[in-house]
């Protein structure tokens, strides 16, 4: 079992802090697969997504740095069914794209707007990934990277 230090631990709440308070993002979607099928929760929360947070490390080749991951499990996906919305099967997500948070990025685009998805690396705190209905939309798959040290160092550290 890993131990999580004191260090650690102000670092990640200073991650998360910093996310939240950097963020431009008015609404929060979550998606996630559960039986093959594709969901979103509309307008989550900070909070809301935040129940779901796991800290991790790169691998040391790759800087080694902190980062923060959307993790939920089987259990919270379920719970989550109620408030969820379905949007497509598994094969029909991953038909959009292979890495699948462009592709949940572009379903959405799709399903609740009338403009064309154009893969961008607009940083979160400059926009969301979507603006639907006037409202900056940040976008996150389960098992998706919130953030990361090295991000938010550059720009806020």
């Amino acid at each position: 079992m890993k131990t999580i230090t004191t260090e650690i631990a102000a670092l990640i709440a200073w991650m998360i802090a910093t996310y939240e308070t950097n963020s431009a993002a008015d609404e929060y979607w979550f998606g996630f697969t559960l039986n093959h099928m594709v969901y979103v929760v509309k307008n989550i929360g900070f909070a809301g997504l935040a129940q779901y947070f796991k800290a991790d490390r790169a691998s040391s080749n790759r800087g080694g740095f902190a980062k923060i991951r959307i993790r939920a499990k089987v259990n919270e996906l379920e719970a989550l069914l109620p408030m969820a919305t379905a949007l497509c099967t598994e094969d029909e997500l991953m038909a959009l794209n292979k890495n699948v948070g462009r592709a949940f990025e572009r379903l959405i685009y799709e399903r609740f707007t009338t403009e064309e998805w154009v893969a961008d690396s607009v940083p979160f705190f400059k926009a969301g990934d979507v603006r639907i209905d006037g409202k900056e939309v940040q976008l996150k798959y389960n098992g998706a990277e919130l953030t990361n040290e090295k991000i938010l160092t550059r720009y806020f550290g």
